[in-house]
């Protein structure tokens, strides 16, 4: 994701209610996000859709890191000889099976 331009990308809910669609234009053109104000103090953030995704499976691939460490570090992980025994045994049962 680019680097926000604090010039460019921050703006007032109300020049966003106004410029809605040159905004969302602006975001998807750029790639940067835009940082909506209200009262002065940041309110939201308009984030394009693909960089939206992204962000998620992210969080997710970081989540999932952060419970397999965990669960290592409480020993209930399985020694990665035992994991190539066990798909290697599980690939020759289904090429064996019609």
């Amino acid at each position: 994701m680019p680097t926000i331009k604090p010039t460019e990308d921050i703006q007032s809910l109300t020049a966003f209610r106004a410029n809605v669609a040159s905004f969302v234009d602006r975001v998807r053109e750029t790639g940067r996000p835009l940082i909506l104000t209200q009262h002065g103090k940041s309110a939201a953030v308009l984030l394009g859709a693909a960089d939206y995704e992204a962000l998620i499976e992210e969080l997710e691939i970081l989540r999932d890191i952060q419970i397999s460490e965990q669960e290592l570090a409480e020993g209930r992980g399985i020694p990665h000889d035992e994991v190539v025994r066990d798909l290697r045994a599980a690939v020759r049962a289904r090429l064996e099976t019609p």
